[in-house]
């Protein structure tokens, strides 16, 4: 693995970076690019945090899903598909918020993986509550011994529910201790998905206050916001480095090109 050089404005141990990157991209880039931090959370003690965006509805399968999963050949036949780095059930990303984050391996919050959801999952409850949704996190697991294709008609304590409904999941990979987490916050109903239901189709308040794409990049900022500040201080980036992008490229090609 290359060696990484960290930002020209990087911050202390102790601070976060943020990006909410705007143009939307595809899922072996944004796989690449939350593998890219993961790897630079270990070679240079990075913590940041993004937000991000699929330029097409995509199925990413967990990392030990099995690819001939018969979903993919017939339900999803024509969606983009990738493979994450975390484990978990598959995820359509169509109408939703994803976000993703990685502390190094010397942050105290590694120490307890279920702590770190927890802590992130309330912060983005309080924001989805500004915004009129009655969220709170499911409180306890409904693990199956034959799980669903999809995770969200899977169960965790960890989940995020509206009127019943699981409306944000979120996933880990570890690496030598440092840890990525990413996750999905379902706006609204897929036409691929239509069993599983977005915040804006279990809550009337919330829809009102997301009616306009202002309104959405106001939310987006404010998840943001919430996930950085609960890891530690902000430090805003409007680009990562230019090593980075060769990184990702590389990443891209030799890990994401295909679901093998």
């Amino acid at each position: 693995m290359p060696e990484h050089k960290p930002p020209d404005n990087q911050p202390t141990s102790d601070a976060v970076l943020l990006m909410i990157e705007s143009a939307a991209r595809s899922g072996s880039w944004n796989m690449a690019t939350d593998e890219y931090l993961l790897e630079a959370a270990l070679s240079d003690g990075l913590k940041a945090v993004r937000m991000y965006r699929w330029e097409e509805p995509t199925v990413s399968l967990g990392y030990f899903q099995d690819s001939d999963d018969e979903a993919l050949s017939t339900t999803f036949q024509n969606l983009a598909a990738v493979r994450r780095l975390s484990g978990g059930g598959a995820i359509l990303h169509h109408h939703e918020l994803t976000y993703s984050f990685v502390i190094p391996a010397d942050d105290p919050l590694t120490q307890i993986p279920t702590e770190l959801y927890g802590r992130v999952h309330k912060a983005i409850i309080d924001v989805l509550r500004d915004f009129g949704a009655d969220c709170s996190m499911r409180g306890e697991d409904n693990a199956k011994s034959d799980e669903p294709f999809l995770c969200f008609v899977r169960g965790d304590r960890h989940d995020i529910h509206c009127n019943g409904h699981k409306v944000v999941g979120s996933a880990q990979r570890r690496r030598k201790g440092a840890v990525l987490q990413h996750g999905s916050i379902i706006l609204e109903r897929s036409t691929h998905a239509p069993q599983i239901p977005g915040l804006r189709d279990l809550s009337e308040s919330f829809q009102e206050k997301t009616a306009t794409s202002e309104n959405v990049e106001s939310l987006e900022a404010a998840v943001v916001d919430a996930i950085a500040q609960s890891l530690g201080e902000i430090r805003r980036v409007q680009t990562w480095p230019v090593d980075a992008t060769a990184r990702i490229v590389e990443l891209e090609a030799a890990r994401y090109s295909s679901l093998d």
